[in-house]
């Protein structure tokens, strides 16, 4: 049986101690250093604020899993995690093509699949599709983790906003990872977990540091792994009798609602508008709030409770089959996300009247 507090609170309280007090030292060096990212465009600050708060998540995360996990199963995940801990500093701090951080994500993502052997290997029914040849696995895999670090890239748009999304994700992934008795993977949730909550302190709004690509992708990384190990593995809790080995893609889909279902709309706008897919805008769903003059704190704090009504709701979706909950799933999550632009555009003809 699990011992709480050795395996669980020990590392949530060494990532967020080590996240804590290695910020104030990062916006020293940055102020010192003159490394900040200034308002205008599309970013929705005034004057300079530090990016490299990823580097302290980054550190938190690496002390406690090296101080509290069986090293020899995740070694490997964390070669992957310093490869994109990497092409993170580098883009921050010399700005990387699309093209380039790509082959960067590739290169850790074949680290999780060939060496990890992490991947996903069935799709549990949908489509009437079961176990996929190899070669699907890994394209499907890449594909998945491409786009939830890349959609959770995204979504870093607003004071604390990506920090709150994650670290409400990663607590109920470490939920269920401790109820499946899953305790490697608990540990690594509820790590990063500790992490966010400590760099949350520094990053709600106002904010006074950002996460940069450093701290999104890192993130995006880990919540890539926890999804897939979820979709191998599903829910299974015997001494509740609770048995859904099938439904690991639908609750991963719910924990990072959000960030997807926001990231598919927008690119698909900018193709039918068409512009490539990467184009930057203000079409995002913090981007709505806030030109609907809700300001960051509350733009936040809306979708973290948007977030949770979700997870909430799939409780109820739960025992529907895995094709049908995730059609109606995607319908709510987009329907809902619609209502703020809907707000908007009435709000500008009533003003051009």
């Amino acid at each position: 049986m699990l011992d709480w507090h050795v395996n669980i609170a020990f590392p949530l309280l060494t990532s967020f101690i080590v996240t804590y007090f290695a910020i104030p030292k990062i916006i020293h060096f940055s102020k010192v250093s003159r490394l900040f990212v200034f308002g205008g465009g599309r970013n929705s600050h005034e004057g300079g604020i530090p990016i490299f708060g990823g580097v302290a998540i980054f550190a938190g995360l690496l002390f406690s899993l090296i101080f509290w996990t069986k090293l020899e199963e995740i070694q490997f995940i964390l070669v992957s995690l310093i490869i994109v801990f990497f092409i993170g500093i580098i883009d921050d701090l010399l700005s990387l093509s699309p093209l380039k951080k790509l082959i960067g994500q590739l290169s850790s993502i074949l680290v999780l699949i060939y060496l990890s052997d992490l991947k996903i290997d069935s799709m549990h029914g949908m489509f009437n599709i079961w176990v996929l040849p190899e070669w699907i696995s890994v394209l499907f895999t890449v594909f998945v983790v491409v786009v939830i670090t890349n959609a959770y890239n995204l979504i870093d748009g607003i004071d604390g906003l990506a920090a709150g999304l994650g670290a409400i994700s990663s607590l109920f992934f470490g939920v269920i990872f401790l109820f499946n008795e899953d305790y490697q993977y608990a540990i690594i949730s509820f790590t990063l977990f500790g992490s966010l909550v400590a760099f949350l302190r520094y990053n709600f709004n106002p904010a006074i540091i950002f996460m940069g690509d450093t701290g999104s992708l890192v993130i995006g990384l880990i919540l890539s792994v926890l999804s897939i190990r979820l979709i191998n593995t599903g829910i299974d809790i015997p001494q509740y009798d609770f048995h859904f080995p099938n439904k690991g893609p639908f609750i991963a889909i719910v924990l990072l609602a959000i960030p997807l279902y926001d990231t598919f709309r927008v690119f698909f706008i900018r193709i039918l508008s068409g512009y490539h897919p990467l184009h930057p805008d203000r079409n995002h769903i913090h981007h709505a709030l806030l030109d609907l003059g809700l300001g960051h704190k509350r733009s936040s704090l809306i979708l973290y409770v948007f977030t949770f009504l979700i997870v909430v709701l799939s409780y109820f979706m739960i025992d529907m089959s895995l094709g049908l909950s995730i059609f109606i799933l995607t319908i709510i999550v987009l329907s809902c996300i619609a209502i703020p632009f809907i707000l908007l555009q009435n709000k500008t003809r009533k003003s051009e009247k």
